[in-house]
């Protein structure tokens, strides 16, 4: 079917989607919860800021935007980022890894997770520049706090032309900045699993011209899974704002230090007939197959012994300073704002896997030796360290961790002119600008193999094999295979983009947008190829996975690779009331390929590298009335040649960044409602229903018409918010639709429901208030399947004894004390 008849069918589905049940997000006109400083019944204005030199009321943007406030934000996030974005319409989130590098899907679009097509911001400022230097996430390097006014989710049309641009949507975090009044808040909060954090955001006048705001946390936690394996850290951030006596202006300066480390969670084996958790050899069930004994696994490489620091976790140190400022000339019409930013992090993901990238499931004693031609278990002697026999009757489970050394520095800057003028009956303002990023990232990579028993907080496994006279140790100390894998790469990007925006306004009913954009990266690479080595020559009777190691060899691959591109939008408005207005946009974009897709050939040489292309349209009703406000819109997007990268097994024990030239297509349909039922309780809903299919697949063309992995057809939210000013209650559902694990088709997730409860009472203290709260995640403790195993990839079978998948994280209850002051 062509784009346009499909696209035609999805604009009709928009008047019957009004008449579905509706479901919950934070949406563009009104939030359920009320902005911090207005009284429950008053009506809220959303002004958005988020990629535009002007902010612009909600109804009058020709695009679609969501925003969510602080009190909302503080309620929704029981973990990290996920629980915030799930709450988003189009974008389905995966926290199931814990509080970092949630995996963000984004409108059918083809990706491994992570932040692909959404770049995360503060304050209009990019964490990082320019995505896939490595696979980290952006979430990593920065995290929210009780010092997040609102969140602003921007797609397509003009504004996201501007500064590091996406047309697929950018996520911008707004900062508190001080008033002319003293104020703050302190929240204590305690949970399961030893969870102690605390909070705090102060902010106020230092004269009458310059004001301040510092927020921050710390934390210590066990986790929501008990792995043996601590998270503990926090950060500190704050801004000075400067504003000009005229009112014409501010300078503010943003700072940002954090020093944390988080635990994360991968695939673990389940059941596989029912996907439900394991029993292990102890009779208890298996949350997690992770524990402290990454240490213990060393080895000798060719420059030394390698130890491990897993233990650790996700752990990020470092920081960033930003200077943003606007200025408008008096009378002229003209303004001009910009922003800078340095950021410099070190950074540690310890990653543990799903798997030994060779069997990949639980396996018997005999099992294990027979899959890989060991013989039989009366040949072989299976002890945990430290002495006892392993009982004839347990499960092993071969897995693998990778310490991932990870330092990333960008700076960015980005300047805007702005020109308001009235030509006839039109009143322009014009934007000019640029915006320029250099980022540079480290990938420093050690994967080791061990053996373990099937447990939570599992116990390493030796195993020596006789044949005849002689023996062969396959795991010493719990290690099976020492160095399975190593990389040592560094990317480099440089970007420059100039653009040029008008916002039209024709009379009072019509508002258009139109923008162009051009932008050029450089890159750089740098990567060390590999040998074999034999480090240990020593020790008598070593398998050859213990005796050899993969290790650099001192020789690079370097190479440099640039690419240009444009990016075009257009967007159109018109207010048929004050209160009502029908919107159209669309937008051709690009998004440059991921510094670690580029390959070499065997001369060395890079491949080629070209932009991958977007294309996007919308078109949508928003309405906003004193008790009811709801938006409509339909949409399409392709995507051409995009360089998917799929970190996956190797078949020997190892991983290789796979790389694939797809294309897509993707249609929905969407909606949001707000509904205020009395003074106190309103409820709030979005649904998203979505057709996302492969139309181009390089490697393996009977891929295409399969539908989009990890991309469900249908997601919705929904809630009812109580609020009396003493009494507060959200009860509120994340509802994500059955998808596929891979791109053949041949494995479907069933659909789940996360329910979430937040009940609050706050007790006034003079002018001050103290908030008492319970938080409830996963109310009914839904243990369902968030993804298959993505190392695996389209070679995860299905219907076997077992499957290895990860689960939402299980129910978790948080007890918060919020002083305001």
């Amino acid at each position: 079917m062509k784009a346009a008849s499909k696209l035609a069918i999805a604009m009709s589905g928009v008047s019957l989607f009004a008449f579905a049940p509706m479901a919950w997000a934070q949406t563009q006109p009104t939030n359920p919860a009320q902005a911090d400083d207005q009284a429950p019944e008053k009506e809220v204005e959303v002004v958005i800021v988020t990629g535009t030199s002007r902010g612009r009321v909600a109804l009058d943007t020709p695009l679609a935007v969501t925003q969510i406030n602080a009190q909302s934000l503080s309620r929704l996030a029981a973990s990290g980022q996920a629980d915030i974005l799930n709450s988003v319409p189009t974008i389905k989130a995966d926290g199931g890894g814990g509080e970092v590098a949630a995996n963000i899907f984004v409108k059918g679009l083809p990706s491994g997770g992570q932040y692909q097509f959404t770049p995360l911001m503060y304050d209009g400022v990019t964490v990082l520049s320019s995505f896939g230097l490595n696979s980290s996430a952006y979430d990593v390097y920065y995290r929210n706090d009780l010092g997040v006014q609102r969140l602003e989710f921007v797609r397509g049309g003009v504004s996201n032309l501007f500064g590091p641009g996406s047309v697929a949507g950018m996520i911008n975090y707004i900062s508190k900045k001080g008033g002319e009044t003293y104020q703050g808040t302190a929240q204590l909060e305690l949970g399961e699993n030893d969870r102690i954090k605390g909070d705090f955001a102060v902010g106020g006048p230092i004269s009458d011209k310059l004001f301040y705001a510092v927020s921050g946390y710390y934390r210590t936690d066990k986790g929501p899974l008990d792995t043996n394996l601590d998270t503990v850290g926090g950060q500190v951030r704050g801004n000075l704002d400067y504003r000009f006596g005229d009112g014409s202006g501010s300078v503010t300066l943003y700072g940002q230090y954090i020093d944390d480390q988080v635990q994360f969670y991968l695939p673990i084996p389940l059941n596989g007939t029912t996907r439900k958790r394991l029993v292990g050899n102890d009779g208890q069930i298996v949350d997690s197959v992770q524990n402290d004994f990454g240490p213990s696994l060393g080895f000798k490489t060719p420059t030394g012994n390698f130890v491990s620091d897993i233990n650790d976790g996700v752990s990020t140190k470092g920081g960033q300073v930003a200077l943003s400022f606007d200025k408008s000339f008096g009378d002229s019409g003209w303004a001009a704002n910009g922003r800078l930013k340095h950021s410099d992090y070190k950074h540690k993901f310890g990653l543990f896997s799903d798997g030994d990238g060779v069997i990949n499931v639980p396996e018997t004693l005999q099992s294990f030796l027979t899959n890989r031609g060991l013989g039989s278990t009366a040949n072989a002697s299976f002890t945990y360290v430290g002495g006892a026999a392993v009982g004839a009757n347990a499960l092993l489970f071969a897995n693998r961790f990778t310490d991932r050394v990870r330092p990333a520095q960008d700076t960015t800057a980005e300047l805007n002119l702005t020109k308001s003028l009235t030509t006839g009956s039109l009143d322009h303002t014009i934007t000019v600008g640029g915006f320029y990023g250099k980022a540079s990232a480290g990938d420093y990579n050690v994967t080791t193999t061990y053996l373990a028993e099937l447990n939570n907080r599992p116990r390493l496994v030796n195993l020596v094999v006789t044949n005849g006279a002689s023996q062969t140790i396959i795991a010493r100390n719990g290690l099976l295979n020492a160095g399975a894998g190593y990389v040592n790469n560094h990317h480099e990007a440089e970007r420059y983009a100039g653009y040029v925006a008008d916002q039209i306004k024709i009379g009072e009913k019509v508002n258009l947008d139109i923008g162009f954009r051009v932008e050029t990266l450089n890159g750089n690479i740098r990567r060390e190829r590999t040998s074999v080595t034999i480090t240990d020559s020593t020790t008598a009777n070593l398998s050859n996975a213990l005796r050899d190691v993969i290790w650099g060899n001192g020789a690079f691959t370097v190479g440099k690779v640039s690419t240009s591109e444009w990016a075009g939008a257009i967007g159109a408005l018109y207010k048929a009331t004050d209160r009502v207005s029908l919107y159209a946009n669309f937008s051709r974009g690009y998004f440059f390929p991921e510094l670690r897709s580029v390959s070499f050939n065997s001369l060395f040489q890079p491949s080629s590298y070209k932009a991958e292309i977007i294309h996007q349209g919308e078109v949508g009703l928003k309405m906003n009335m004193p008790k009811l406000s709801l938006t409509l819109a339909g949409l399409a997007t392709s995507l051409d040649n995009r360089r998917q990268v799929l970190f996956v097994n190797d078949g020997a024990g190892g991983f290789i960044e796979k790389v694939n030239l797809v294309g897509t297509e993707s249609y929905a349909v969407e909606a949001t409602l707000d509904y205020k039922l009395t003074k106190h309780l309103r409820f709030s809903g979005n649904m998203t229903l979505q057709s996302n299919q492969y139309s181009a697949f390089d490697s393996n063309t009977a891929l295409i018409g399969k539908d989009v992995e990890r991309q469900p057809g249908f997601l919705y939210n929904a809630g009812l918010y109580y609020d009396d000013g003493t009494w507060d209650a959200s009860l509120f559902t994340n509802f994500t639709g059955s998808n596929y694990t891979s791109s053949s088709n041949t494995i479907l997730l069933d659909e789940w429901n996360i329910v979430n409860l937040d009940v609050g009472y706050t007790l006034p203290i003079g002018a001050k208030s103290a908030r008492f709260s319970l938080n409830v995640y996963n109310l009914f403790d839904d243990d369902a399947v968030t993804e298959g195993s993505p190392r695996q990839d389209n070679n995860q079978a299905a219907n076997g004894a077992f499957f290895v998948g990860r689960p939402v994280l299980p129910r978790r209850i948080l007890a918060r004390v919020t002083y305001n002051f």
